[in-house]
């Protein structure tokens, strides 16, 4: 009985340190292209990466990607309507942790450079 109270309590101790996930923080970036060809050079920039495209779908404009390398990437990106532009917004993770949204700006450039938009 007493060693039953002890683990009891060292779970609800142990329960206490379990902190939750933050959710990423988006990186969001405006382009002078249509959310169709955006979608598709973005999917296509992230293939070129070695990624494996798990989800898209193109009414939502959504892309859902991870790279299977260690400790694990997941990307995922949606495309917005502003006008005849789009707007894209990317997060990411890396072994369960949102990744720093500045470390998407090389996927945001090379997106741009697809979309020939780079001046």
């Amino acid at each position: 009985m007493r060693v039953r109270l002890l683990v009891m309590l060292a779970m609800l101790w142990l329960a206490g340190c379990v902190t939750p996930v933050p959710a990423p923080e988006p990186r969001e970036l405006d382009f002078a292209a249509s959310p169709e060809a955006t979608l598709a050079a973005a999917m296509e920039v992230l293939m070129d990466r070695g990624y494996v495209i798990r989800h898209a779908d193109g009414d939502l404009a959504r892309v859902e990607a991870v790279l299977a390398r260690w400790p694990g990437y997941r990307v995922q990106l949606q495309v917005g309507a502003q006008g005849a532009d789009s707007r894209v917004g990317v997060t990411a993770s890396r072994g369960g942790r949102p990744m720093a949204p500045h470390t998407l700006d090389p996927l945001l450039v090379e997106l741009q450079d697809r979309l020939g938009l780079l001046p």
